[in-house]
Formats: C-alpha cells, structure tokens, sequence
C-alpha cells in the first residue's frame, strides 16, 4: 500500500514531504515507539490519536485514520535507522524536534520508562539530528505533564 511512499522517502536525496506526507511519517514513527517494547496497547493508541489531532489541527475521525494509515506504514517501514535517517532528510527540523517530545509521551503512556524504549528514542533523536540534551529536556516536560 504504502510502497510508492516507502520508496520516495528513502532515496538517496529525497524530496522534502508535503505536509500530509511528514504527518504520516512522523506518526508511524510515533507507531514504531510505541510498539518497540512488544506491548502495543490501547493506552499508547489513545495517545498517538490525541498527539495527532492536538499537532495537526484533527478531529477524532481524522486521528484516527491518521494512526491506522500510520500502523501500515510502519508495518512496511524499512528497518529504523534507514527509516530515521529518511524522516531527517525529508521533514524539517522544527517538525522532527517536537516528534521527539511525541516519542516521549508515547513511551510514557503507560506509566513505565522501558529500557528498549529509551534506547529506542535516543537512537531516533540522533538520526532525526536532535541533541541528547534537547531529547532530555523534551522527556522532562512529558514526565512534569
């Protein structure tokens, strides 16, 4: 489904997404945080639906859709550091420094810092080009709700 995308996303020099394009990306990215630990639960899909619609201006019908097209992409999403690294070179920067933020709040759904999931989020933060120190910081003010 999601094959054209994939591919246009990964090219050696991609073209920077349109906006309903980066949405998609970052939000499978969210996707991919949430289900790194083996758990992907209804905590963590209420999340990224509300981080949706809160970010992009969504209603409920449009988060929801948004995170079901996101799960696919995901699912057919190349491994994460080529995944990463395409995100970073297609979307721009103020864009990538808050999905840091929303990786955090989607590892933290669930109450519990998971080990995968930190190492998870500071490998995405160092491919997306975000410091250790910006990712702390974004994890902090997640943490302080």
């Amino acid at each position: 489904m999601f094959a054209d995308f994939l591919s246009k996303l990964i090219q050696p020099e991609p073209e920077q997404l349109d906006d309903a394009d980066a949405r998609l990306a970052l939000t499978a990215l969210l996707v991919r945080i949430a289900r790194s630990d083996g758990f992907y639960d209804a905590k963590e899909v209420d999340h990224i639906e509300r981080i949706a619609a809160r970010r992009y201006q969504l209603d409920t019908a449009g988060a929801k859709d948004l995170r079901a097209d996101a799960e696919q992409l995901e699912s057919e999403a190349p491994d994460t550091v080529r995944f990463t690294r395409a995100i970073k070179d297609a979307v721009p920067y103020e864009q990538r420094t808050g999905v840091i933020e929303a990786l955090w709040e989607v590892a933290l759904a669930d109450g519990e810092r998971d080990a995968d999931e930190d190492a998870l989020i500071r490998m995405a933060s160092n491919f997306l080009g975000i410091s250790d120190r910006d990712s702390a910081l974004a994890r902090q003010k997640v943490e302080k709700g």
